[in-house]
């Protein structure tokens, strides 16, 4: 018979039973949102920037059906390099692995295994939301639900800015799920720092986020996720007349090429990543960078308000 449980990764597993600081990290930013051979390095330096900040980082995916968190290198590398590793939302993790798949977890998965496994802060680089045309298609992420009802704190560049990010506001709130800017009343736009729209919370600390937390686990009013959305400085954005000129050019391919669903975002991912010279990379990889290490500031004040300074 076979065991479907998470497995922790070493270093993990004595994390969690000590108490010190925990980051999860999703694995398809490796697998699918990175070209290769820059996913692989920037994986491990997105967990060098989370040790770096004083926590431990937590890299979640899928080897061979056995859903891990805290992935070694070698695992780390295999889902870097390996061809058909499969992306897997929280509707695929069962199936995955009764089917003994190699597969990378997304904003939703992660999120999911992650607070199973007792870890509460989560970075990413941008959320999924409410697509473009979603009144027509009803397209949108499981992320969004899957926050509604995680407790988990996502630290995030806000929502891919391909989408629409007015809508996936309207869709968090009505979930209620909790939005606060990191030293911003304006919600950040992924590449850009600015969406355009207002926000009613910010935090100035990660104390002040730790805070949050520990409010709403005492209250227990609320069971859904918190979203701590981290802009980027305005002279690492990406050029906003290339991020709107790129955006219109591949929202034009997708409807000539007929691309739907799971496929949307590595398309026009790619597509940026192409039509910018590697300017979007650059600047996805400086989001994910700056998260890990916010969200590792944050877990080590949740720690340290859990079991006061360390001497």
């Amino acid at each position: 018979m076979t065991d479907f449980h998470i497995r922790f990764g070493a270093e993990v597993a004595e994390a969690l039973r000590t108490g010190r600081p925990v980051v999860a990290l999703e694995s398809t930013i490796v697998s699918h949102g990175l070209p290769r051979p820059d996913n692989l390095r920037v994986a491990r330096e997105i967990e060098q920037a989370v040790r770096d900040a004083g926590a431990v980082p937590a890299t979640i995916g899928m080897i061979g059906g056995e859903l891990v968190a805290g992935l070694d290198d070698a695992q780390l590398t295999r889902l870097a390099t390996v061809d058909g590793v499969a992306k897997l939302s929280v509707r695929d993790l069962a199936v995955a692995a009764a089917t003994g798949a190699d597969g990378a977890t997304t904003v939703a998965a992660t999120s999911a295994v992650a607070a199973a496994a007792g870890i509460g802060v989560f970075a990413t680089g941008g959320l999924g939301g409410v697509h473009r045309e979603a009144a027509q298609t009803f397209d949108e992420s499981a992320d969004l639900i899957t926050l509604a009802r995680t407790p988990i704190a996502v630290v995030c560049a806000g929502v891919k800015s391909i989408l629409d990010v007015g809508a996936t506001l309207e869709r968090l709130e009505t979930l209620g799920v909790s939005v606060v800017g990191y030293r911003t009343r304006r919600f950040p736009g992924f590449y850009l720092t600015d969406s355009g729209f207002d926000l009613d919370w910010s935090a100035e600390s990660p104390e002040q986020v730790a805070d949050m937390i520990a409010a709403r686990d005492q209250q227990a009013t609320h069971h859904g996720g918190l979203i701590v959305a981290n802009p980027l400085p305005t002279d690492e954005q990406l050029d906003p007349d290339l991020h709107d000129r790129t955006l219109a050019e591949g929202l034009a391919l997708l409807a000539r090429d007929g691309v739907t669903g799971k496929a949307v975002t590595p398309f026009l991912l790619a597509h940026f990543h192409s039509a910018t010279e590697g300017a979007s990379l650059a600047v996805n990889i400086r989001i994910i960078l700056r998260n890990a290490d916010l969200a590792a500031r944050i877990a080590v004040a949740a720690a340290q308000r859990r079991t006061g300074p360390a001497a």
